[in-house]
């Protein structure tokens, strides 16, 4: 089966990179978008450019994102798409590092990733289509030293979308995972010379997204992981 006619988007943790490709990928194929960040004003650029909605929202708050929902819901009609890229760190040794800076990184990245994934499957399920798309990171599958809090985070978000892909999956939503497992390019963090293409390009990943988001029904990815092709293995 071919996928379904998403019409609406919505990017919860918009901003620079990842977020501003989709926003730009999904725009020109024709879907309504929404952003999401903390201050709807600094969305302002991106959203001229694209012709999306900007919203205002603390990722990590039960009644924010509720709101949030209802607000899209209202002004730009439920999303088909949702995709959670927030995410916090907290460096530090595991010995030293404030457990409060833990707490609210991992609230962010993980609890904020539920709640998202719980008002998109609210809608969802009552249409009996859609997809959830959650942005991990090389901490999803491995953790490093004096980056507890962050791989945390993003070992909960993956089991996050295992379960909902699982539970979800049966009633046409269509939930994947994407391990971003390397450096992502941009203009305040570009590549080295010496180094080329060794980076993640932002469009490329979205591009990647697109191509998930348009598998049938009985081929579906849960999981994509994309790393830069130079990368050794």
């Amino acid at each position: 089966m071919a996928s379904a006619p998403y019409r609406t988007a919505l990017i919860i943790g918009a901003g620079v990179g990842i977020s501003a490709s989709l926003a730009r990928l999904f725009a020109r194929e024709g879907l309504k978008v929404g952003l999401v960040g903390r201050d709807a004003k600094k969305l302002a650029g991106l959203a001229t450019a694209t012709g999306a909605r900007s919203f205002s929202a603390q990722a990590s708050n039960p009644t924010s994102v509720a709101q949030l929902f209802q607000q899209v819901d209202e002004q730009l009609g439920e999303p088909d798409v949702v995709v959670y890229n927030p995410s916090a760190r907290a460096h530090g040794s595991v010995a030293e590092i404030d457990p409060e800076a833990v707490r609210q990184a991992m609230e962010i990245t993980a609890f904020g990733g539920f709640l998202a994934v719980q008002q998109a499957a609210r809608r969802m399920i009552r249409k009996g289509y859609g997809a959830i798309f959650l942005t991990g990171a090389s901490a999803s599958i491995k953790g490093f030293p004096l980056s507890s809090a962050f791989a945390m985070g993003k070992f909960a978000l993956r089991g996050l979308a295992q379960s909902a892909a699982r539970e979800l999956g049966p009633k046409g939503i269509h939930v994947a995972h994407f391990v971003i497992d390397g450096a992502v390019r941009s203009a305040q963090r570009p590549e080295s010379p010496d180094r080329p293409e060794s980076m993640l390009s932002p469009d490329g990943i979205a591009q990647t997204y697109w191509n998930v988001l348009q598998q049938s029904r009985d081929a579906w990815s849960l999981e994509v992981e994309l790393r830069p092709w130079v990368e050794p293995f």
